[in-house]
């Protein structure tokens, strides 16, 4: 029988479940965006720029050289910015990852099968909504099955644990038979 989680950490699972859904979404975008700026840089030869010369926000080419490409723009590169946001977002959403399998005691399979949710473009978006409906109905299962057994040990016709009463009714045989 595989190990599953205990009752007490049910709060704890709950909290771990809103977390990572937080974590999945932010870094299912930022991968979103890194992939946009990946194309952008290495098809069109473009990065993204803010507060240059030229307004706001502007596309500045990117210089091909015996090096490799270079930026050729002025201001906050945000192509970069993008970059370095979705590679601390990804540790954040690994942790998130690393929280809710092991409260829920998954096999490590699992917790690969998460993790890949922040390499493979949409893939977060799917896992999000498959792991949240799987946690929650295995949570509300749970509970419902605690509270059948508990009203099931509490029900008349059923055999209760034995209290004095049973005890007296035991030795009534007992002293009538001496």
């Amino acid at each position: 029988m595989p190990l599953e989680p205990k009752p007490a950490e049910f709060p704890r699972i709950r909290g771990a479940l809103k977390f990572y859904m937080v974590a999945s979404v932010i870094t299912g975008v930022m991968l979103l965006l890194l992939c946009a700026e990946m194309l952008l840089k290495y098809v069109w030869h473009l990065e993204l720029y803010a507060f240059g010369p030229n307004g706001l926000l502007s596309f500045e080419p990117v210089a091909e050289t015996p090096e490799g490409l270079e930026s050729t723009g002025t201001g906050v590169n945000l192509s970069t910015g993008i970059l370095i946001a979705h590679g601390w977002f990804y540790v954040v959403y690994l942790f998130s990852n690393f929280r809710l399998w092991s409260l829920m005691r998954w096999p490590f399979w699992r917790l690969l099968v998460l993790a890949s949710g922040g390499i493979v473009p949409f893939l977060s978006f799917i896992l999000e909504a498959r792991i949240g409906r799987e946690v929650r109905g295995y949570l509300a299962k749970r509970e419902a099955d605690a509270a059948a057994d508990a009203a099931r040990a509490g029900a008349p016709g059923t055999a209760p644990a034995a209290t004095d009463t049973d005890s007296d009714t035991d030795s009534e045989p007992v002293e009538a038979a001496q």
